[in-house]
């Protein structure tokens, strides 16, 4: 009963952070839709900030020493992690947060295809049969729907930075794998390497980009613009964001995958739900269609891969029998989710 108690608060934390910054990420986007490299760079200084003040209290949090080599090797997950996480914002801003899930619902063929071509290994064709059913739903979303007001119409653009957010998701599934062994397997470590590498990088494309002079101006000058969600929204976020690092670690813990892929599918409908009753957003049945397919392939694969870690483990007689799927693997060396989820979230 314990264990069942534990895994349900252990979920029921991590869908309510990962819900929270989504919505609170599209909030400020709203806002502020200007500054969005700049909130993404306080999101990351707040998270190290956090996890700098959380390693003196609690032992579990293990912090690394600043070291160029380190940081040198860590340097394309870094990267890849920033542009995840900045065209994660931008393809929430420019879209609605009840089509989100579907303009990211290409992070499972593309994971599948990268891990694929990187260790010259072919998925299994069930394996292949789950990314398609997935695909076909993404395209039936993205599709031209006549009943869909102008607002609600998609750019192009928020598709283009869905697809790069999803693209960055799956090189880092690949990237994590080499980059563990230099922080010692910690994933505390990975997450302050990966937040710090951020800031600093996202701290100097707002420079580049005018952000930081534009939004001095607009403080100085009083200008209208929603500075109470802009600087609330920074704080919710960049403390929600930490608190997921948390709930990544503990989640993968104390829950198995299947758990993990299922508590997913059923915080992507609350977002739909929630996108719907907060800001509005129009759900035809077309849209809910292309959702349930996407989630249904990535269930599907879920199970799938369930029973090929099973098959494989019973034939090398070996006592881990615990499956590792897509999920799993980004949360082992993300600390959270999806969706850095840190990303307006995944």
């Amino acid at each position: 009963m314990a264990v069942s108690r534990q895994v349900v608060a252990v979920v029921s934390f991590y869908m309510l952070a990962a819900l929270v910054m989504v919505f609170v990420n599209k909030m400020v986007l709203n806002a502020a839709p200007n500054l969005t490299v700049l909130f993404m760079f306080f999101q990351s200084l707040t998270t190290v900030i956090l996890l700098m003040v959380t390693s003196r209290f609690f032992n579990f949090v293990e912090l690394p020493t600043i070291e160029y080599d380190t940081a040198r090797k860590l340097a394309p997950l870094i990267l890849v992690d920033t542009c995840g996480f900045t065209f994660n914002a931008l393809c929430l801003r420019d879209i609605e947060a009840a089509f989100y899930q579907i303009a990211r619902g290409l992070v499972l063929p593309l994971t599948i295809a990268v891990v694929a071509l990187s260790g010259r290994s072919r998925p299994s064709w069930s394996v292949v049969g789950c990314a398609s059913v997935v695909t076909f739903g993404f395209f039936l979303g993205v599709s031209f729907s006549e009943d869909v007001p102008a607002r609600a119409v998609p750019t192009p653009l928020g598709l283009f930075y869905g697809f790069l957010s999803s693209l960055s998701i799956a090189f880092h599934a690949v990237l994590v794998k080499s980059s563990l062994p230099h922080v010692n397997g910690s994933s505390t470590m990975l997450s302050f390497w990966s937040n710090l590498g951020s800031a600093v990088l996202l701290g100097c494309l707002a420079g580049l980009k005018g952000e930081i002079y534009e939004f001095w101006g607009m403080v100085n000058n009083n200008s209208a613009w929603d500075w109470a969600t802009f600087c609330w929204g920074n704080i919710v976020t960049g403390i929600f964001g930490f608190l997921i690092s948390i709930a990544g670690i503990l989640s993968v813990k104390v829950t198995s995958p299947v758990t993990h892929m299922f508590s997913s599918a059923a915080r992507s409908v609350l977002q739909i739900l929630l996108g719907v009753k907060i800001f509005g957003d129009i759900v035809t049945t077309q849209r809910a269609a292309s959702a349930f397919i996407i989630l249904t392939g990535t269930l599907l694969y879920t199970y799938v891969k369930s029973q090929e870690s099973a098959t494989t483990s019973t034939s090398q007689e070996t006592n881990d029998t615990s499956p590792k799927d897509l999920e799993s693997q980004l949360s082992d060396a993300r600390g959270a989710v999806d969706e850095k989820s840190r990303s307006p979230s995944e």
